[in-house]
Formats: structure tokens, C-alpha cells, sequence
């Protein structure tokens, strides 16, 4: 027997259990469910198999680099392949540890501008050049953020400066969202008018849109695909509408879940590859939705008990969604569990479509208080609440949208105004 020949089959063995191993991984940890389940029983790999998070992303850019010939003229095989951001804190790999939060800086804040009605919605593009904003006036405001900064220093010797770039007047009901095309220079707009609109950021004259997709419900929440040939509508439809922008040709899942006639949408948002997508309903559900199939993969009905889901948004790994609700409460999910990993309290809102959302590092989540009319921030590892700031709004805000880039957000209010808040220096 040629011993030589059957240590390299075991060898090769090996290799191919490791790699089925990393296959499957890879695919369970970016929430593509179906396709690692069906490797992995393809491979007789357990669906559960332990291997580090993006371990076959690394060994790829290895190889890639070794191929160029990268590594040995001593480059840094790590550039040699995009990786996701892999600095996102593992909220499931530390118990609650009460009095080691964070202290959450020092923020100064500044009135902006008002809309003519309520203040409803918030957005900052991906580079965190721009802000968006939108009001139950039907109008848009645009922002250039480096104008908003410049206001905050003493006042320049030739004049104010004027943060708003734009403003879009083409809908006929008020604004519920917005997003920023993940490339591009187009903001979109969903609205209670039941159209999503297209708006060229880059043109300074326009006022109307230059793409208009009518729905058949109010638009309640978009959310553009990472690759930006896609987007999501939430309606007061129970399940998405996932657009072709190229054709805007709708999709609706053949997997529907069970739905109460409460059903409405109020969030949709994508995760940062587009591998899955979650919807927070007004019949109190979160759910999870696979991003190529369109098919619901995971549904946490009763997530706010009988109140509304208000707001859902993914971590940047996508383990993880942190949702609201008019129950008061703030808790982050696990995605491949269903699992309840941390509850956040303390803050009352009850009324209003409230958002939760992380600062740009997620050691922070911040919401409003209803009742006392402030800024609520929680250290986001230990759930401890660690500081109440007014909101310096003259009711309520509506809305708050953290920078995806810096220490700096937006609040939107009842009073029709809209603040901008930055980390003090």
C-alpha cells in the first residue's frame, strides 16, 4: 500500500472538512440561513460548527495577496480584500456588568432651522457629508454637514452661514422617511402620499424629483440594497415591497408570515450587506427577512408585547437588531437565535414612533423620554442608563439619527425644529 498516497488523502480530508466548516460558517454568520443549511447538509457539516467571524474572508485575502506576490515584497495582505467592519462589539460575549459603564461625552447642541410642521424624519448619507431631513409640511431639507460644523464656531466676518443646501417641495402628505443611495448622489423619500421619490442631490436648481415610484399604500420606511440597484418600502402593507430602482418592478415574498390586521410596517432596514433585512410592525413583531430570496426566516411576534414596534436597525456585524417600542422598552435580538440578549429601561415613550439607534462605535444607544422630554443615552454593553439630557426641543422629539462617521447627531421635534448635537472638543 502507498503510504505516501494515503496520508494525502487523509490530508485532503481534512481540507475539505475544514473548508466546508468555513463555508458554512461564513454563510450562518452573515445570516444567509438557507444557503448554509443547505451546504451544510450537502457536506454533512454541522449547521452549528465553530469557526472565528470572517475567518474565510481573511484566508481568502491571504491568498489573494500571495498570488500578487503582495506578501513577500511586505505588503499588508489585510488590503488586499475589502473585509466588513470587524470592530463591532459582541453583545452576547459579556454578562451585564453594572458600574463599568462608559461615560457618554459632552455634547453641545444648535438649533438648525424649522420646518412649517412637525419634524418628522432624519438621515445621514454613508460618508456623513450630508443630513437629511423631512416634516409633516411635505418639504425636505438638505444639510451639508461641514456648514452645519462652521455654525457652531464664532461667527465668521462674512456672515452666517447657511447649513441648508436644498429644499425639496414635490409631495402632497408628510414625509415619513428618507435614505441616501449608499454611492450615489440620489435621496429618496417614502411619504404618506403612497410615492417614493427620487431627489439629485448633486443638482443645485432641482426642487422636484426626477424618478417618482407610486405605491398602492402610505409609505412608512425605505431603506436602499448596500449595492444600491435595490430598495425596501415598509407600508401599511404587512409585508415589504422590495423595488429594481432600474425597472421598479415590486417584489413581495410567496413566504408570508402570519400577520394580524395591525400589521402595518414601521421600519424597514437593511442589514450592511444586504443579506437580510428586519421590519418592526405595528402588531408588535420583529421580523427577519432573507435578502435574496425575500422570504421571512424569522418572525419574534409579541417582541413589544401588543404595543407597536416602532424602530428596528442591525448592528454593524448583523448578529445582532435593536428594536423600540410604545411599551417603553429598547432590546437587542440576536439574528440567528430569536434570542433576547439585553433590555433597555427607563425611558417612557408610549406615543410617538420612537427610534433607538447606536452611536458610531455601538457603545452607546440613545432615545427619547416622552414624558420628561429628554435625550436618554444607555451604555449599550452593561444596559446601564448613563445620562439624561433636555432636549432642548420645545416638545417631544420624533426623531433621532446618529452620524455613521463621528460623534454627532440629529434630533427632530414637535416644535418643527430640527438640532444638531457634536461631541464637545
Amino acid at each position: 500500500m502507498d503510504n505516501s498516497g494515503s496520508e494525502q488523502t487523509v490530508q485532503d480530508g481534512k481540507l475539505y472538512r475544514n473548508l466546508n466548516s468555513l463555508i458554512v460558517a461564513h454563510l450562518r454568520d452573515n445570516n444567509l440561513y438557507q444557503a448554509a443549511s443547505a451546504v451544510a447538509s450537502a457536506t454533512m457539516t454541522p449547521l452549528n460548527v465553530e469557526a472565528p467571524l470572517n475567518r474565510l474572508l481573511e484566508l481568502v485575502s491571504k491568498g489573494l495577496a500571495v498570488e500578487k506576490g503582495d506578501i513577500s515584497r511586505g505588503a499588508d495582505f489585510s488590503a488586499s480584500l475589502p473585509l466588513p467592519n470587524t470592530t463591532a462589539i459582541d453583545f452576547s460575549s459579556v454578562p451585564d456588568m453594572k458600574g463599568s459603564s462608559k461615560s457618554f461625552p459632552k455634547h453641545e447642541t444648535r438649533h438648525l432651522s424649522e420646518h412649517k410642521n412637525i419634524a418628522r424624519c432624519a438621515r445621514f448619507s454613508a460618508d456623513g457629508r450630508f443630513v437629511a431631513t423631512g416634516s409633516a409640511d411635505t418639504s425636505i431639507k438638505l444639510f451639508e454637514v461641514s456648514k452645519i460644523k462652521q455654525m457652531l464656531l464664532p461667527e465668521a466676518k462674512d456672515g452666517p452661514v447657511r447649513p441648508v443646501i436644498r429644499t425639496y417641495y414635490d409631495h402632497t402628505q408628510p414625509i415619513n422617511d428618507l435614505d441616501f443611495h449608499p454611492q450615489g448622489t440620489i435621496l429618496i423619500s417614502g411619504a404618506k402620499d403612497q410615492t417614493i421619490k427620487f431627489f439629485d442631490i448633486s443638482k443645485t436648481n432641482a426642487k422636484r424629483a426626477y424618478r417618482v415610484i407610486q405605491d398602492t399604500h402610505n409609505v412608512r420606511s425605505v431603506s436602499f440594497h448596500p449595492s444600491g440597484d435595490f430598495l425596501l418600502a415598509g407600508t401599511d402593507h404587512a409585508i415589504p415591497h422590495l423595488y429594481d430602482i432600474n425597472t421598479f418592478q415590486c417584489y413581495l415574498s410567496a413566504n408570508i408570515p402570519e400577520t394580524s390586521p395591525s400589521g402595518a410596517i414601521n421600519q424597514v432596514r437593511y442589514s450592511c450587506t444586504g443579506a437580510v433585512y428586519v421590519t418592526a410592525s405595528k402588531d408588535g413583531a420583529i421580523r427577519l427577512w432573507d435578502g435574496i430570496t425575500a422570504n421571512c426566516v424569522r418572525s419574534i411576534t409579541g417582541a413589544h408585547g401588543t404595543a407597536e414596534a416602532t424602530s428596528a436597525i442591525f448592528t454593524k456585524d448583523q448578529r445582532f437588531v435593536l428594536s423600540s417600542g410604545k411599551d417603553s422598552t429598547i432590546k437587542l435580538w440576536e439574528v440567528g437565535s430569536g434570542r433576547l440578549v439585553k433590555q433597555y429601561l427607563g425611558a417612557i415613550h408610549t406615543q410617538l414612533r420612537c427610534q433607538a439607534i447606536f452611536n458610531e462605535t455601538e457603545e452607546f444607544i440613545l432615545s427619547i423620554d416622552e414624558l420628561t422630554n429628554e435625550i436618554v443615552i444607555w451604555d449599550a454593553m452593561t444596559t446601564e442608563k448613563v445620562a439624561k439630557w433636555p432636549s432642548n426641543h420645545a416638545g417631544t422629539p420624533r426623531w433621532l439619527e446618529h452620524s455613521p462617521t463621528e460623534s454627532a447627531f440629529i434630533s427632530c421635534g414637535t416644535d418643527r425644529s430640527v438640532r444638531f448635537w457634536k461631541e464637545t472638543v
